[in-house]
């Protein structure tokens, strides 16, 4: 009888053990991030070797080339925002062009235009620096509106229409604007419908005292002129498409669906602000929730990761209302307040 107990439970120790390695076969089969993680800390290596500090942003610029989402930046002059966007292109193997904006930029300047060739006696269209698959847009509350409405229909629908001829723009396609938010004279606000074109909203800030440090130390040691020959190209195109595809892929639970969309409509009824977030904000902060996942080497969302996401893709989608925005009330300050509020799903 002891013995026939004891093969009983050798028995049933062997098919746990076979049911635990059938589980574990299947989690890590789900969905590959070894390579697109790996190369993505190689990405930030290479910057790094020019940039110190801004974790933050290159994180957040990361997420949105998975998201296949476009990204504003906004900081004061000198923080690196337009380096940093350089450096990251040039981690890339894709076009890259860099379009400064002024007061006198034309939307043809812009897209392309159609220009009348005496060899063949015909308009051919001629396409302007839009035509890449990475794009720096320097400045953009610098151009007025006719010119920054060239770019709703790029953006969106990653498509112009000249002359009732439709062309499409090669994947991948980023556009990355910056704009300083202190100097106002000249410049030209942003309207409402051409900032949720933009995933992510990135706030920069000064260095600490020891990325200060490390900033002028990094730049008296330099024996280079140009500090960016030394970073290296990392990520095909093709690359970036599989991984663009794969980040779709990520698990997401029904209950942390529900917990986005009680984000969002928390916006629409919070007293403190003028306008909440729209659906389409709804659907950003569900693609760079799995962004940043990827970036951790996960398969599945957690609640973190929209926390984490919730302040880029919301801050520019949300109005405070005067009243509050006349006591120094943030729209970072009321998300913060908002994700407090709601209980987080386990």
């Amino acid at each position: 009888m002891e013995n026939y107990d004891d093969q009983n439970l050798e028995n049933q120790n062997s098919i746990n053990l076979n049911k635990e390695q059938k589980d574990q076969s299947q989690f890590e089969s789900r969905i590959d991030m070894i390579e697109l993680r790996g190369n993505l800390n190689k990405v930030k290596t290479e910057i790094a070797k020019v940039i110190v500090g801004q974790e933050d942003m290159v994180e957040h610029l990361l997420a949105a080339l998975l998201s296949n989402g476009h990204v504003l930046i906004e900081g004061v002059p000198g923080v690196a925002k337009t380096i940093t966007a350089k450096l990251l292109a040039k981690t890339i193997d894709v076009d890259f062009s860099r379009i400064q904006f002024t007061p006198d930029l034309m939307p043809s300047d812009i897209l392309g235009t159609s220009i009348f060739s005496m060899k063949n006696s015909e308009f051919e269209f001629k396409k302007g620096p839009i035509f890449s698959s990475f794009i720096l847009i320097d400045e953009i509350n610098r151009s007025p509106a006719k010119t920054q409405a060239a770019l709703f229909e790029v953006m969106e629908e990653k498509q112009i229409t000249i002359d009732g001829t439709r062309y499409e723009m090669d994947e991948p396609f980023l556009v990355v604007a910056t704009q300083n938010p202190i100097e106002h004279e000249g410049t030209y606000r942003l309207p409402e419908a051409q900032l949720d074109r933009f995933l992510f909203k990135i706030n920069v800030g000064y260095p600490n005292l020891d990325q200060e440090v490390a900033i002028i130390k990094n730049q008296h040691d330099s024996r280079l002129e140009d500090k960016t020959e030394a970073v290296n190209k990392v990520i095909t195109a093709q690359q970036l498409n599989n991984y663009q595809k794969l980040v779709k892929e990520i698990i997401v639970e029904s209950q942390l669906i529900e917990y986005i969309a009680k984000i969002i409509i928390n916006t629409r009824e919070n007293q403190f602000l003028y306008l909440g977030a729209s659906p389409r904000a709804s659907l950003a902060l569900l693609t760079a929730s799995k962004a940043f996942a990827a970036l951790r080497g996960r398969d599945f969302v957690t609640p973190e990761d929209i926390k984490e996401a919730s302040y880029a893709v919301l801050r520019h989608r949300v109005i405070v209302s005067p009243e509050r925005e006349m006591e120094g009330l943030t729209a970072d300050e009321i998300i913060r307040q908002t994700l407090e509020g709601i209980e987080i799903p386990r």
